[in-house]
């Protein structure tokens, strides 16, 4: 299609409208130019949750680990014999990653994995260091109010200044997968 004029005089408010705000989003665009994670900042976001499942399912299987998707929704894979639920985050404008989501629910350990353009970080948390911190360790706060708000949460983590509540459980992939070894090594975790 041809380069084509607005005619329609609101139509050219709007447009004029649109190339301010164009400004404001253009950095966060250009921080992900050239990096091989930012197609998929391109995903509707229902979809991105998914994809960070199928990223980190075959990161791990690349690893030596037995990943296979999990038969009900307390979990999303079992990873060697062990129910992992997976938290997914791009780097958000601000700086941080946000893990959404986290509930009470059958896994033993939530694995979360965060990309920056040029970088990965991940963790790999038992399911009742997550319960247990809950509004009480720097990050990991409740997600609703009222009743259902202690058995929800989201963690909130800047790659670049990490809790230390949180270090002994990852930080980059290499130690996650460390982790997460050492937690299928003991065979621990199957049920709630």
């Amino acid at each position: 299609m041809a380069n084509r004029e607005i005619v329609d005089e609101d139509v050219r408010l709007l447009a004029g409208i649109a190339s301010t705000l164009s400004v404001e989003y253009a950095a966060e665009d250009l921080a992900w130019a050239g990096s091989p994670f930012g197609w998929i900042k391109t995903r509707p976001s229902r979809q991105v949750g998914t994809i960070g499942e199928k990223l980190l399912a075959g990161y791990l299987a690349a690893k030596d680990f037995d990943v296979v998707k999990c038969p009900d929704s307390d979990a999303d894979r079992i990873v060697s014999g062990v129910r992992a639920e997976i938290k997914f985050s791009t780097l958000w404008r601000e700086g941080f990653y946000m893990f959404q989501q986290l509930r009470d629910q059958n896994y033993a350990v939530a694995i979360c994995l965060g990309l920056s353009p040029f970088d990965a970080h991940c963790w790999a948390i038992p399911k009742p260091v997550i319960m247990a911190g809950i509004g009480k360790v720097e990050g990991l706060a409740p997600q609703h109010g009222g009743a259902r708000g202690r058995d929800t949460a989201w963690l909130q983590v800047n790659p670049l200044a990490i809790p230390a509540w949180l270090g002994p459980y990852g930080g980059s992939l290499r130690r996650a997968t460390e982790v997460l070894r050492g937690m299928v090594g003991r065979g621990g975790g199957r049920a709630r």
